[in-house]
């Protein structure tokens, strides 16, 4: 048997061929969108001779690579691109997803060795650059060795952010970074000033290393002693599980997902660690990093996060296991231990991670009703959660406490809150409901399945979460593309999306006469 031929020599070729692919398209916009990384001789200023030993050094290789340039006007619009971080990071996202599509679409990719279809890759390829789970295919049997490399591929460069990896290639090449692309960074990971740039994305990579492998090391031996699984093959499952649950994407390699572990603290409980770790957002743990036992220094963003953290856990733990307490078909069955630790699970599954130990087409209405609640409001800024956000839900939380009380400003933990982060989160929050509910009707006219259904379908999707109540391969070609739109959208962010696909950004240098109207 050939080395392309077994598992190992196929996630080995499809771990090979992303990484050749992606490296090319992020140098290629390195190379021909950002300004030079030294100045240039001044013009007409003679060139100093290279000596024979130079013929082949990097600064020339550098420089020559630098001349082949596309067309002028193509170099333009890429300028004009760049100068929009926003713009892209949606043609970034774009092109990791056109190459997973194409990627995929390798009859190498599948299990069967037959090409699979050109809306399933697309759906599989959106979905895992997305970090968001849902999939027409079952992963476990439908995708070869090679299939499965680029799916986990997709969705740590998704989790990590494309811009973060260019800024990294950009250290890596050149070992120092221009502007543009730092404020390209700035915009995916969203840090507070340029200049930290650098020091976020290596520590972006360091957390995810760590995380991802001390978890892989877990679930790896886990899967070995406690499952028979060979060591090679419980590697295999120890690492994707772990990069899944930390991006929070929520890909399984199961066939029920974690069902069979609903009991097992030794899964649940690391790759629920590692769904909350990555959910709390970089710049958090950053300075959770230095400030962890001195939360009187932490920044109004970090105690937020972790506030609602806490609540928003605590609360879904407590209500899921009181409604499913007797449901015979989740966590009836159970002991009392595993069904605290499956509600344990299932409560925290809905910050957009995706995974499920119970059968959630089983679930009460008052269950799913909470899940949807869960995955809307999603988990930490600048994470690799999707939804709202919990910091714009505790905004405007304190908006309204805050006009019920009558008070002009709106203060919070003893901090007063901007007008433009206010207007940021109540325009971030409309639109997510108008996006929701709009993909939410336009699915109920194109599937016969439940309203509720539904709801938690779209939900799930544009909140990038993952879970489903199993109609997802069942909503037929249109339902598909639509899902693929709500993934891409709520990965983004409406507020992100919406400024990289206007036209230009305008500053207004007047004002109007105030007029009140009439309100409720």
């Amino acid at each position: 048997m050939g080395l392309v031929d077994s598992t190992r020599g196929q996630l080995l070729l499809g771990l090979l061929t992303l990484a050749g692919f992606f490296t090319v398209m992020a140098a290629g916009v390195a190379l021909l969108v950002w300004a030079p990384l030294s100045s240039p001789s001044p013009a007409g200023a003679p060139r100093r001779a290279g000596r024979r030993g130079d013929l082949v050094s990097p600064a020339r290789l550098w420089g020559y690579l630098r001349g082949l340039r596309p067309p002028t006007p193509v170099i333009r619009w890429l300028g004009r691109v760049a100068r929009r971080p926003a713009k892209l990071m949606v043609l970034g996202f774009a092109g990791a997803i056109a190459m997973g599509w194409g990627l995929l679409m390798v009859p190498a990719a599948t299990s069967a060795g037959r090409e699979a279809g050109g809306v399933t890759a697309l759906f599989t390829a959106t979905s895992a650059v997305c970090v968001t789970g849902l999939t027409i295919e079952d992963t476990s049997t439908y995708w070869s060795g090679f299939g499965d490399a680029v799916i986990v591929g997709l969705i740590q460069i998704g989790g990590f952010g494309i811009m973060t990896f260019a800024s990294l290639l950009g250290l890596l090449v050149a070992r120092r970074l221009r502007m543009r692309l730092q404020l390209s960074a700035q915009a995916e990971t969203r840090t507070m000033g340029v200049g930290e740039v650098r020091r976020v994305v290596l520590g972006v990579l360091r957390i995810s290393v760590l995380v991802e492998a001390l978890v892989a090391m877990l679930l790896t031996w886990r899967f070995a002693d406690g499952y028979g699984e060979p060591w090679s093959r419980a590697a295999y499952l120890g690492l994707v599980h772990s990069v899944s649950a930390f991006n929070n994407a929520g890909f399984g390699w199961y066939p029920n997902n974690l069902m069979r572990f609903v009991g097992d603290p030794l899964i649940c409980l690391p790759i629920s660690a590692a769904v909350i770790i990555g959910g709390l957002g970089f710049p958090v743990l950053f300075e959770l990093r230095r400030t962890l036992h001195k939360p009187r220094k932490w920044s109004l963003h970090t105690k937020i996060t972790i506030g609602m953290t806490v609540i928003l856990l605590s609360l879904g733990w407590v209500l899921i296991t009181w409604a499913e307490w007797t449901n015979p078909a989740t966590l009836g069955g159970l002991g009392f231990k595993e069904k605290l630790l499956a509600g344990f699970t299932t409560a925290v599954m809905p910050r957009t991670a995706g995974f499920n130990s119970v059968d959630l087409s089983q679930i009460h209405d008052t269950t799913m009703l909470i899940n949807i609640i869960l995955m809307f409001i999603g988990g930490g800024s600048a994470s690799t959660a999707g939804g709202i956000k919990v910091t714009t839900f505790a905004l405007l939380g304190f908006v309204i406490l805050a006009e019920i009380r009558g008070e002009p400003s709106v203060h919070a933990l003893g901090r007063r809150l901007p007008a433009a982060i206010q207007r940021q989160a109540l325009t971030i929050a409309l639109l997510s409901v108008g996006m929701v509910m709009a993909a939410t009707l336009a699915l109920l006219a194109l599937t016969p399945f439940a309203g509720k259904d539904v709801l938690f379908e779209v939900t799930s999707a544009f909140a990038t979460v993952g879970m489903t109540t199993g109609i997802t391969a069942k909503v037929g070609t249109a339902g598909h593309l639509l899902l693929i739109a709500l993934m891409f959208i709520g990965r983004l962010g409406p507020i992100t999306a919406a400024a990289a696909l206007a036209m230009r950004e305008r500053t207004r240098r007047y004002e109007l006469p105030e007029e009140r109207t009439i309100v409720g």
